[in-house]
């Protein structure tokens, strides 16, 4: 975790003589979906606070339910760092944590975070990504650690198809299966000639745990 946060203080460095941005955001959702699992948070609120230096992204998103769910009332606070490269190709960082453990805890098996490695790859409408889980969170976070994810994706503008596969923590079992598939699209709601919302559902299949899900929200 240390290392990540000096590594993300030299990228800022290095790309501070470029254009940067700080964006907020808010998303409000029917219900949490993530790869495929259920974290049972209806509806999901998911806010989002992201600065921008060039290819360099840093930033927080987090989802609190509004509602008790499976999970009670669940909440997750997510930092990341990715950079992207102009011929298409991420990559970056996720620390995953979720309130009511303490956020400094470190320790193996017990680690408060699961830190993942991102890799993202787009080109003509398709995209690719693979992710790694490097340490052992598993009665902190949740993950054991290698815990894998790929998934392929291709987008035509008016819709788009993705199909994902992972084991470890994406799984009941543990072992490596497909656990999400299926078809998203979006659209701006016109409210004035110069103010839209936008907003966007996907149909999602998880073979793995034999649930449909539709998921449905807007963004501010």
């Amino acid at each position: 975790m240390k290392k990540l946060l000096i590594l993300t203080v030299g990228v800022l460095f290095l790309t501070g003589a470029k254009a940067q941005e700080l964006n907020v955001g808010l998303d409000f959702f029917n219900r949490y979906v993530f790869r495929g699992v259920d974290f049972g948070a209806s509806p999901s609120l998911q806010p989002t606070i992201e600065f921008n230096a060039g290819n360099f992204t840093i930033g927080a998103w987090g989802a609190y339910s509004t509602g008790n769910g499976a999970f009670g009332e669940f909440a997750e606070a997510d930092l990341y760092a990715s950079y992207s490269f102009d011929f298409g190709l991420s990559i970056g960082a996720t620390s995953y944590y979720y309130p009511g453990t303490s956020w400094f805890e470190l320790d193996k098996g017990v680690s408060s975070h699961a830190i993942e490695l991102n890799l993202g790859y787009e080109v003509s409408g398709f995209s690719f990504s693979g992710n790694y889980i490097v340490n052992d969170s598993r009665d902190g976070a949740g993950a054991e650690g290698g815990d894998v994810y790929f998934e392929v994706g291709y987008s035509t503008g008016l819709l788009s198809l993705f199909l994902g596969a992972g084991d470890g923590w994406h799984t009941t079992n543990g072992n490596f299966q497909v656990v999400n598939m299926g078809i998203g699209t979006s659209k701006d709601i016109k409210i004035t000639d110069s103010f839209s919302i936008p907003m966007s559902g996907s149909v999602i299949l998880n073979p793995n745990t034999e649930q449909l899900h539709l998921v449905v929200g807007v963004s501010f």
